[in-house]
Order: structure tokens, then C-alpha cells, then sequence
């Protein structure tokens, strides 16, 4: 037997054994926050994986990795899957902020957060956009100035996706105002449970509140808790900015795919409306829109699993902007084809409270946001035209 087959049985026996019932299928996934509670089952999952290091797979042991490498990875995630065991953790800790930790940081900023993230002690914001600074991010006016051991930073950020539930940011600030917009510009971390920092969730069209707008007035932030260096902060974040793509898309292998489950309940809400007896699907359009939604997806996966096994980073280079992109514009497709099976079901809108919510509707309009969120649908053909097809500007 070789020493992949023994860890896969070894993994698969330990999750049988492991993994409590209330973890297994669809739930709620913890992102490290001290906000929210979480359910018995869904703590002991979480406390038991990391343990185990299996919350950062890939990460060292040292940091509360378990140090696997790219073939072991793969199995675990398999077996997460096989054993409808849900991810014990996720969030922009292990997959964003994590990665870029571990590629930037010095010894000493290592051994102080990436315990923490990989611990799940501590959810992160992630402070890029400003109100005058979306796709032209290098325009950032938020302010970091040195003051003795402290940064002090003013300024603001917009869309901090769940800052609320958060309990940390990382953001990009200004330190060189007189130097050329993108070399003045430096990534420190800050601690959101202090009074400099206060959070504005911002109303959006589904009725939820993810989105906010975060303030920083005189917020404070150690020195040392700038990663990457000083005024090197475009570098740092652009690769941050990677990582993030490479999770959207399912390629980042440095944080935790978990049993994050890629299977398609597209074609089981399409049958529940439009299905037969037999199976089969009574409407030609429908019919034929999910045969090539299912098509898609497949090539997407396909497309996935040889980026992972053709990168020798955790996460992709620009790569990462193409199968972000198709993966994103794909889930929307999903979503339309749902609510045209649906019919006017569709477009019912329970009132607030209801026992019947309709999540049908609040994930189709949510997920519009795919195409802004991580990177605009436009400033990601733009990298695939460049940096992956070599176009000229």
C-alpha cells in the first residue's frame, strides 16, 4: 500500500469518527468570529480540526498547519466531501490574509497571527475599496502616520464585507503622501475592538446588511503589525488580491477548501419545478439552458483541478482572475435558470420573519455582487488580457 492510499484511509476513518452529525450537510461555516455563537456541533468540529491542522492543511505545523503537501491535500478534500463533512473553518483569515502572512511576513508576525487565524480567534475585514477609490485603487487617500511605537490612521473604507461579525482588518493605507501614488502605499493590520474604528452596515436590495462602510478616526495599530515592509504595500496587496481570487474560484490551496460542496443543487431545483416523473425536464428551453449550465460547470471544474496541479504556488497567479471569473459569471447563470424554472414562484417575497423566506430570490439577487465583489467583472478581463493573453494596452 503506498503512503497516499494509507493516508487516505487513515483520513477517512478519522473523519467517520470525528465529524459530529450537526457538521455534516449544509450549515454554517464559522469564520473565526468572537460575535457569533456557534452551535455545540459546529464548535466541536471546529476545535477537534484544529487540533488536527487541518483547519490551514498546507500551512507548517508551527503556525497550526499540518504541514500536508499538494497530494495529500487533494485527498483530505475529497474525503471532507465523501464524508459530507462541512469546512470547520473559513474566511479571509485562513484564505486571504493567512497566505499573505505566511509569503511576507517576518518570523516574528508569523508566530503571532497565524495561530490565530488558523485557530479560528479572530475574524477579518478587509479594508481596500474607499468611496474614492474602487478599480482605481492605488487612488486610496486612508492615512497611516508613524507616532512613536503606533500607527495612527484616518480615513475610511466602503464594502468591508462583514465587518460587523469581524473582529480584525487589514487594510491599505497611505503612508508616503509625497511619493508616486503606488509606491507609497503600505498593508497594516488593525484590531476593530477599539474606539477608533466604527462600523456602518450599508442596506442592500436583498434586504441583508453584509456590506458596510468601516471609519477609522486616530485608530491606532502597532508598528509592527505592518506587513511586507513599508510604502510596499501595492505588492503585498495585489498578491493579497490572489489569494482572494484564487478562493473565489476554488484554487487556493494555502488556505482551507474544506468539504465545500461542489456538487450542483442547480439541476435538483430545476427538476422540483419543471421535472417529470422520469426525470426528465418538461420544458425545451429549460432542458437545454441547464445541459449547457452543467456543461460549463464540469469544464470549470476540469479547468480548476489542472490550475491546482499545475501551480507550484498555494495560489495561482493570474490564472486566478480567468476561472474566478468564469466560476462567478457560471453561479449567476445557475441562479437565472432557477428563477425561470420557477416561474412567478420565483418572485414571491415573504415578508420579514416569515417562516418561509424565500432564499430563491435573496441568493439571486446577492449573487449580482459575483462580479463586483473580488474584483470587477471589467478590471478581470482586463488581466486575463494582458497578463494571460498578452494584449496590448
Amino acid at each position: 500500500m503506498s503512503d497516499l492510499e494509507q493516508f487516505r484511509r487513515e483520513t477517512r476513518a478519522w473523519l467517520e469518527a470525528n465529524c459530529p452529525p450537526g457538521a455534516r450537510g449544509p450549515g454554517y461555516v464559522p469564520i473565526g468570529s468572537t460575535r457569533i455563537p456557534l452551535e455545540p456541533d459546529t464548535q466541536l468540529w471546529l476545535e477537534r480540526m484544529v487540533e488536527k491542522g487541518w483547519t490551514t492543511p498546507t500551512w507548517p505545523k508551527e503556525y497550526g498547519g499540518a504541514g500536508l503537501d499538494k497530494d495529500e491535500y487533494k485527498i483530505l478534500i475529497e474525503e471532507l466531501q465523501r464524508t459530507g463533512a462541512r469546512a470547520p473553518l473559513t474566511g479571509r483569515a485562513v484564505n486571504y490574509i493567512g497566505p499573505t502572512i505566511l509569503e511576507f511576513g517576518t518570523d516574528e508576525q508569523k508566530a503571532r497571527w497565524l495561530p490565530l487565524c488558523s485557530g479560528g480567534k479572530g475574524a477579518w475585514a478587509m479594508g481596500y475599496s474607499e468611496p474614492g477609490a474602487g478599480s482605481d485603487l492605488a487612488n486610496l487617500s486612508t492615512r497611516a502616520v508613524k507616532d512613536g511605537d503606533n500607527w495612527i490612521i484616518n480615513g475610511s473604507k466602503i464594502w468591508t464585507s462583514d465587518a460587523t461579525n469581524c473582529d480584525y482588518i487589514f487594510i491599505l493605507c497611505r503612508t508616503s503622501p509625497d511619493k508616486p501614488k503606488h509606491q507609497g502605499i503600505s498593508l497594516i493590520l488593525v484590531d476593530m475592538h477599539q474606539p477608533g474604528v466604527k462600523v456602518s452596515p450599508i442596506q442592500l436590495i436583498s434586504g441583508e446588511s453584509d456590506f458596510c462602510e468601516t471609519f477609522f478616526d486616530n485608530a491606532i495599530a502597532p508598528v509592527d503589525d505592518l506587513i511586507g515592509g513599508v510604502d510596499n504595500g501595492w505588492t503585498v496587496g495585489k498578491r493579497l488580491l490572489q489569494f482572494e481570487r484564487s478562493t473565489h474560484a476554488g484554487i487556493n490551496t494555502s488556505g482551507s477548501e474544506g468539504g465545500r460542496d461542489r456538487s450542483d443543487a442547480v439541476q435538483d431545483l430545476v427538476l422540483q419545478h419543471q421535472g417529470n416523473e422520469d426525470g426528465t425536464v418538461s420544458d425545451t428551453d429549460i432542458r437545454e439552458w441547464l445541459t449547457r449550465y452543467r456543461m460549463e460547470r464540469q469544464s470549470i471544474e476540469i479547468t480548476r483541478q489542472r490550475v491546482v496541479a499545475e501551480t507550484k504556488a498555494h495560489a495561482p497567479g493570474f490564472a486566478s482572475s480567468a476561472v474566478k471569473l468564469s466560476n462567478a459569471l457560471n453561479v449567476q447563470d445557475g441562479d437565472e435558470l432557477i428563477m425561470a424554472a420557477m416561474g412567478t414562484q420565483g418572485y414571491e417575497w415573504q415578508p420579514e420573519g416569515s417562516r418561509q423566506s424565500n432564499t430563491a430570490m435573496k441568493r439571486w439577487l446577492y449573487q449580482k455582487s459575483l462580479t463586483i465583489a473580488g474584483g470587477t467583472k471589467e478590471v478581470q478581463m482586463n488581466i486575463i488580457d494582458k497578463r494571460v493573453l498578452g494584449m496590448p494596452d
